[in-house]
């Protein structure tokens, strides 16, 4: 497939859940019988919510829940088989649920809905890496972080820096960030797990990935923050997307930030990057929607659906 710049369109807008179809717009410029439709739905910070929120909530009654999100998943892929699926951390810690099965649960429940790749957050060390580790065999789907080295502990082998997806002659590449668990989780927990750079990281993992494996897509799979307001120097999506070249889309995770539309920012040589990040507790499914055409040219719609 030859390569064009990335074009991207927001749509914008935003959905309440039904539980039938969804279309995100329509696409009358497009020749459907020249392209092709990539889906990509993420989550981030679910945090054990397997429930949804009880109707007496102030701020998210009856929003949520495990069931709902599985229908919606259920509803788009009927739509567009061409789905990916993917969380940015902190599926643990937060309800009963992790005190009382460790984690279990929510691994069983993603491997149910068929998540494709996921990437780990600090909560994820709750139950130190030892608990984190227990819980893999409960896990069909992959986990990456390119910027957190395992070698010296139990979770070495693992976890992969990154993954190469195939999805109708689409090549997609994620790989994962975490954020520096230094004063964030105790060191007991993670033990010698060690944390790089991830600017450094991303750079080289996205040229791997575009440039030596031929991706037509790259996707981060952040926890490290969306943005921070009292710390502007500190590294965020945001600046990550702005220092870097060859990423198309951050998905992030961490900063529980509620986003109705991706950020659309220019990477380091001029480019259009997307970062997108869906709140928390599992409130909203993020959905960003790529049209390939037969010069592999991408256009991007996502939008946040409320769950």
């Amino acid at each position: 497939m030859k390569r064009r710049d990335f074009i991207q369109n927001t749509a914008l807008s935003s959905a309440a859940l039904g539980i039938g179809g969804l279309s995100l717009c329509s696409f009358n410029s497009l020749d459907t019988k020249q392209t092709k439709h990539l889906t990509v739905l993420h989550t981030n910070d679910v945090h054990s919510y397997i429930d949804p929120f009880p109707p007496t909530h102030p701020k998210n009654p009856n929003m949520g829940g495990v069931a709902r999100r599985a229908a919606l998943i259920e509803t788009i892929r009927k739509e567009n088989p061409n789905v990916l699926l993917l969380d940015a951390g902190d599926i643990f810690q937060g309800t009963p649920y992790f005190n009382y099965y460790g984690g279990e649960l929510e691994f069983k429940l993603m491997s149910m809905m068929k998540y494709d790749v996921a990437t780990i957050g600090n909560h994820d060390f709750d139950n130190g890496i030892e608990g984190l580790y227990k819980q893999l065999p409960n896990a069909t789907f992959d986990f990456v972080s390119a910027n957190y080295d395992f070698k010296n502990t139990i979770m070495n082998g693992h976890v992969k820096p990154y993954k190469i997806l195939h999805k109708d002659g689409i090549k997609v590449g994620i790989f994962g960030l975490g954020i520096g668990l230094e004063g964030l989780v105790d060191k007991k927990n993670y033990k010698e797990t060690v944390y790089n750079d991830p600017v450094g990281i991303s750079q080289d993992m996205a040229r791997t990935l575009k440039h030596q494996e031929k991706c037509d897509l790259v996707i981060c799979l952040s926890h490290i923050g969306y943005k921070y307001k009292d710390e502007p120097t500190k590294i965020c999506d945001t600046t990550l997307a702005t220092l870097t070249k060859d990423i198309d889309l951050i998905i992030g995770g961490h900063t529980h930030t509620f986003l109705d539309i991706p950020t659309v920012l220019k990477n380091a040589a001029g480019k259009d990057v997307l970062v997108n990040q869906v709140g928390c507790y599992g409130i909203n499914l993020g959905r960003i929607d790529f049209h390939f055409d037969t010069d592999a040219s991408k256009i991007a719609l996502g939008k946040s659906i409320i769950v």
